[in-house]
């Protein structure tokens, strides 16, 4: 876990966000860095060869988001490990519902760890999204 709080934490957290986002798919930097960042719980992958490689974050209202990873680390697992480490920490916090903005073209990632599109496609800093929720799992039977 990393914490927003802490100035090295930001400071790797703001980097790969600001590369991924802001620099790879020109999202306006004042939209990437909001007001939430300061009550979410964040999440930090690290590589042990190349250092800080993929963030995430959870916010207070259940909803994942921000999930970056480096470019070239793409396709290796780091993002499901992520979401995985993300759905792990929403679990813990015990979040009625759990919810994310995926981008339209990684709807199909979304879709392996059980999310389920809902609502019509909406622009998101100039970037076509869809919400997407993870069902509730089924209370079990006494």
């Amino acid at each position: 876990m990393a914490h927003w709080k802490a100035p090295d934490d930001r400071q790797a957290l703001t980097a790969i966000r600001r590369k991924v986002f802001v620099e790879e798919q020109q999202v306006p930097e004042e939209e990437e860095m909001d007001a939430f960042d300061e009550t979410s719980v964040h999440l930090l992958a690290l590589s042990s060869d190349s250092g800080l490689i993929g963030c995430a974050r959870i916010m207070p209202t259940g909803q994942i988001g921000r999930m970056a990873v480096l470019r070239e680390f793409r396709g290796s697992g780091i993002g499901s490990l992520l979401m995985t480490a993300a759905l792990t920490q929403a679990k813990g916090q015990n979040f009625e519902t759990v919810f994310l903005h995926a981008q339209c073209h990684a709807e199909a990632f979304y879709t392996r760890f059980g999310f389920i599109a809902c609502g019509d496609v909406f622009d998101e800093a100039g970037i076509a999204h869809v919400r997407m929720t993870l069902p509730a799992s089924p209370m079990p039977l006494s």
